[in-house]
């Protein structure tokens, strides 16, 4: 796995290139042939207007994140003349509409995903941004670690431009944690072990979870043990077998019997755990994003003390605390665009700058310009858990690498942590 240092470049301004645009004025985007498109579901969309940049969305555009955005687009309408046909689709729209679209030739200039999504599994259609980047200077202000993962996953080459970064940790209720006595966050599995028995003691839920992110638990123990790589090997290749396996399940089992789970853990759909239960008050902790906060803001209320730290390491593992799933929502720009000087202009509008801290403030998210230094005080926990790292992991931590066994991590993994079987039924049930 290779080593990606999560280092700030606190440098100057970025410099402005006439031919990227980053902040600069351009002309207008040369108009393209209107040929007709598809969208999924089999309705024909009107072609683009002429001179017009298309941008289809992952967000809502009633969202945070959209509202962001939308003023990010207003300005550089209103700074460069160039129009912008913002098409907010929402996760499911874009997850199933963006493929078919690209596939019929539909005008779309830019769109945005996960950074894995983004990269991985609509690779094909994507513009090479180097040359980009290097005229608008792009990096003297982006995060580097982040660079570096999109280019990572990018085969080795920039196609993606990273925002709204994101990191996968536990996340608790630092209330609970004073009131248990647990005055210095886990480390190690014994420490982590120990506050849940203080934490359970004083009458609260030590650990919840739900249906949507019961897996990353598995990856992230299995990842302590025997690292990524190996990980990915065994889910892909379905080695049930490998002791790793027995010795994550062991762990969890240990867990349930000690009454450190949520009693509802084995049923919660999300968002159950994360509303009723953390937000609630009534469980400390959550393996879950930054995005969480924001996420149970309304529920959790305005006091409510948020609490952040990495995944523990464990006995005899190869991965320490400063390994964990991060990356970012990314840009990227269709490969077939004639407007791409301006789609990356509009680009950079929006991860630097004055618009990066308003995204970032308005969505209770992290900064992606590092010269924006203020983070927002819900996701302040985070960044020293953040700026520790230098291993990557992917999504999951590698517990989702083979999409056949995903259903069956899931299921056992809420049967085990909810205390329905042991550990040796759970490795019996994945090798069936």
């Amino acid at each position: 796995m290779k080593k990606r240092t999560l280092s700030v470049l606190l440098t100057a301004a970025m410099a402005v290139s006439m031919l990227a645009g980053c902040g600069s004025k351009t002309e207008a985007p040369a108009e393209t042939a209107p040929a007709a498109t598809q969208e999924a579901g089999g309705e024909t969309a009107a072609p683009a207007e002429g001179g017009t940049l298309v941008y289809w969305s992952m967000w809502e555009s009633t969202e945070p994140q959209g509202q962001a955005i939308q003023k990010a687009i207003d300005a550089f309408t209103a700074e460069t003349g160039i129009k912008v046909d913002a098409q907010f689709k929402g996760r499911t729209g874009i997850r199933e509409g963006l493929q078919p679209a690209l596939d019929a030739g539909t005008n779309i200039d830019l769109f945005d995903e996960d950074i894995d999504r983004v990269n991985k599994t609509w690779g094909q259609y994507l513009l090479d941004l180097e040359d980009l980047a290097k005229a608008a200077d792009y990096e003297a202000t982006a995060n580097a670690g982040l660079i570096g993962a999109c280019r990572e996953v990018g085969d080795g080459t920039l196609k993606s431009i990273p925002y709204q970064p994101n990191v996968f940790a536990m996340f608790y209720n630092q209330s609970i944690f004073d009131e248990a006595g647990v005055t210095a966050v886990p480390t190690t599995w014994e420490e982590l072990d120990a506050a849940c028995a203080k934490i359970k003691e004083a009458g609260y839920v030590p650990i919840t979870d739900d249906d949507a992110y019961i897996t990353c638990l598995f990856g992230y123990h299995m990842c302590r043990l025997v690292g990524y790589e190996r990980t990915s090997e065994i889910v892909k290749n379905g080695e049930w077998d490998d002791p790793a396996v027995l010795k994550t399940a062991e762990a969890f089992a240990d867990f349930a019997k000690k009454g450190y789970f949520s009693e509802n853990i084995a049923s919660n759909v999300w968002p159950a755990g994360q509303n009723m239960e953390l937000a609630g008050g009534t469980a400390a902790m959550y393996l879950n994003g930054s995005w969480l906060p924001n996420e149970v803001q309304a529920m959790a209320g305005d006091d409510f003390k948020w609490g952040c730290f990495s995944y523990p390491a464990v006995e005899g593992g190869v991965d320490g605390t400063n390994a964990s799933n991060y990356g970012a929502q990314v840009f990227a720009i269709n490969k077939n665009s004639k407007n791409a000087e301006a789609a990356f202009q509009l680009i950079c509008k929006i991860t630097k700058g004055e618009f990066d801290q308003v995204l970032a403030e308005e969505s209770n998210g992290i900064p992606a310009d590092t010269t924006n230094t203020e983070w927002p005080a819900m996701v302040q926990c985070a960044q020293p858990v953040m700026e520790q790292l230098t291993v990557r992991y992917p999504w999951a931590a590698g517990a989702e690498d083979n999409a056949d066994m995903t259903p069956i991590i899931k299921e056992n993994m809420l049967k085990l942590v909810g205390g329905s079987i042991s550990a040796q039924e759970f490795v019996d049930a994945l090798k069936k």
